[in-house]
C-alpha cells in the first residue's frame, strides 16, 4: 500500500472508523492517512462523488473505504449511513466529527437562516453523529471492550477571539463543551471522547485569502508568520484513535503553531 508520509506509525488495522465531512480538506486527508494505517474507513458525506472517487484510490492503494451518503444535519440520513457503514465493515468503533461549515459575512449581516445552517451542521450534526455511534457501540459491548473512540475537530476559535467569525466560533465552543459533557457520560460505556483545536492550516479553501493583504496582514501577526502544513494533525489523529490513548479522555488538544498565543 501506498503511503502519505507522516511520520507516525500506529497500527489501527482492528479499527472501523467514520469520517464525516471527508469529501475535501481535512476530512479528506484524514480518511486516506486513517487507511493508510490499516483503518476501515467509511467516508461520509452529504455529496457522493467526490467520496466515491477518493475510496476508489484508496481501495487502489491497498487500503478498505467505502463511501456513504450523510447529511449529518438529518437524523434519518445520519441512521442510514451507519446502517451502511456497519452492513460493510461492521461496528463503527471510531468516529470523527469533523463536518463543518461556515459562511463569510459581518455579524450585522448574518440572518437567522445563515446562523442556523451553521449550527445545525457544527452543533446539532455533531451531536447526531455522536449520539448514533454511542448507541451502537454500547448495543455491541464497548463497555466490556473499552473500544469506543470519538475525535471532534472544533478550531482554536472556541477559545480564542477570532473577528468576525462569531457564529462559526460560537458553534466551535459548542462542539468543544459537547464532547467535555459528552466524554463524562460515556466514560463509563468504554467511549473516550477527545477535541483537537486546530490552527490555520493552508488549503484549497482558505489559499486566497491568505493570498489577499488582509491574509498576509493575519499571517503575520502570529508569532511565527506561517500557516500549518496540511499534515499537522496526523500524529495526533492517529494517537487519539489507537490503543496508546486509552487512557486519554475529555481532553482538548490546540494544535496552532503559537497562532493563538
Amino acid at each position: 500500500m501506498s503511503t502519505i508520509m507522516s511520520g507516525f506509525s500506529f497500527d489501527l488495522s482492528d479499527r472501523t472508523v467514520l469520517v464525516t465531512g471527508a469529501s475535501s480538506g481535512l476530512g479528506a486527508r484524514f480518511s486516506k492517512i486513517l487507511a493508510t494505517s490499516g483503518a476501515r474507513v467509511v467516508l461520509a458525506a452529504r455529496r457522493t462523488t467526490l467520496i466515491d472517487q477518493l475510496a476508489e484510490r484508496i481501495r487502489a492503494d491497498g487500503g478498505r473505504a467505502v463511501a456513504v451518503a450523510m447529511d449529518v444535519a438529518d437524523e434519518e440520513s445520519t441512521k442510514a449511513a451507519y446502517d451502511a457503514a456497519e452492513a460493510a465493515f461492521g461496528t463503527v468503533d471510531t468516529v470523527i466529527g469533523n463536518a463543518g461549515v461556515n459562511i463569510e459575512a459581518l455579524a450585522v449581516d448574518i440572518e437567522a437562516d445563515m446562523l442556523d445552517a451553521i449550527h445545525s451542521v457544527n452543533v446539532r450534526g455533531l451531536f447526531l453523529t455522536l449520539r448514533e455511534g454511542a448507541r451502537r457501540l454500547i448495543a455491541a459491548g464497548s463497555k466490556d471492550m473499552q473500544n469506543g473512540r470519538m475525535v471532534i475537530i472544533s478550531s482554536i476559535t472556541a477559545q480564542s477571539i477570532s473577528p468576525g467569525t462569531a457564529p462559526y466560533s460560537a458553534s466551535k465552543a459548542a462542539a468543544l463543551q459537547l464532547g467535555r459533557v459528552l466524554s463524562r457520560d460515556w466514560a463509563n460505556k468504554g467511549i473516550n471522547i477527545n477535541m483537537i483545536l486546530p490552527g490555520y492550516i493552508l488549503t484549497d479553501i482558505n489559499s486566497d485569502w491568505f493570498a489577499t493583504p488582509g491574509g498576509e496582514k493575519q499571517r503575520l501577526g502570529w508569532p511565527r508568520r506561517r500557516l500549518m502544513d496540511e499534515d499537522a494533525l496526523d500524529g495526533l489523529l492517529l494517537y487519539l484513535c489507537s490503543d496508546a490513548s486509552r487512557f486519554v479522555t475529555g481532553a482538548a488538544f490546540t494544535v496552532d503553531d503559537g497562532q493563538s498565543l
